[in-house]
């Protein structure tokens, strides 16, 4: 099963059959929809009332089309408890959070994050620069996410290989993939969203150095387009299905590790598959 970890929605149109058509003709049987923005992001789309943005992404991810709604949810909104909560109740799998004017560790912010994993959802974040007119990247930088080790339960992903910060990103993985062991990090696991991001001059440094450097990251990376539902762009996702594809065999990753990439690693991170993973935690200094 091919899936797509990162489709946006842009429009206030209503979902239709078009896009999905577009999204088989790029080899995909689903992927992960992401919502219209909060307010703090109106140069995005258009944004809408929480309970309308929810319905709308819902209306996109119909039952048995393999589609994932997440909802893109600012945690410094004052509502942003009740927001999640209707989410939660009307059926949305997980949230969407780009933290441009705060740090995940911000304790606003870590409130409404702890809500998210007491309530069983991921969490898909922004990471790497943000091209958003405003001197927000540092925000985005992977060490900033650390603090998401206090939070149990947490399950999250960081989007884009966090470009141009693809070492420090990996680093950090190997930093919550040693936590695991630790009683304390109970039930933390990071996902890796290899989303571009990374411009393709950059693209097989990134993946070689994540799959080559000796963690444990074969279940744990997705990816992904970026691409908007509404205007699916087919060729676009099959040049990077097969750029990302070619620097796999490059290396030799298994063809069971390049279907979890494309597929089951994505519906282990919504929560979907039954897949059990054990674990190798690297020790200081591997």
């Amino acid at each position: 099963m091919m899936l797509d970890g990162h489709i946006h929605l842009r429009d206030c149109v209503e979902g239709h059959d078009d896009w999905l058509k577009a999204l088989r003709c790029a080899g995909m049987d689903g992927g992960l929809v992401i919502s219209l923005p909060p307010q703090a992001f109106p140069a995005v789309a258009p944004s809408l009332p929480p309970g309308d943005r929810i319905n709308h992404v819902l209306s996109w991810c119909r039952p048995g089309q393999n589609l994932y709604p997440f909802y893109w949810i600012d945690p410094m909104e004052p509502d942003a408890e009740d927001q999640i909560a209707l989410a939660v109740q009307k059926g949305i799998m997980g949230f969407k959070v780009i933290c441009d004017r705060y740090c995940a560790g911000d304790p606003r912010a870590l409130d409404e994050i702890s809500g998210i994993a007491g309530a069983h959802r991921p969490i898909l974040f922004h990471s790497g620069i943000l091209w958003d007119g405003k001197p927000s990247s540092p925000y985005n930088r992977p060490a900033a996410f650390e603090a998401l080790l206090e939070v149990k339960g947490r399950r999250f992903s960081l989007a884009h290989i966090a470009w141009p910060w693809c070492d420090e990103l990996i680093a950090v993985y190997g930093k919550f993939l040693n936590a695991q062991a630790e009683p304390s990090a109970a039930g933390v696991e990071m996902f890796i969203d290899t989303t571009p991001g990374t411009p393709p001059l950059y693209r097989r440094d990134a993946l070689v150095k994540l799959f080559t450097v000796g963690y444990d990251v074969e279940h744990n990376v997705i990816f992904g387009t970026d691409g908007c539902a509404s205007e699916y762009h087919v060729e676009w996702a099959r040049q990077w299905i097969e750029r990302d594809r070619g620097i796999f065999e490059e290396i030799g990753l298994k063809k069971e590790t390049m279907d979890a990439v494309y597929g089951d690693n994505l519906r282990r991170f919504v929560g979907l598959s039954s897949t059990r993973v054990r674990r190798k935690a690297p020790k200081p200094g591997e």
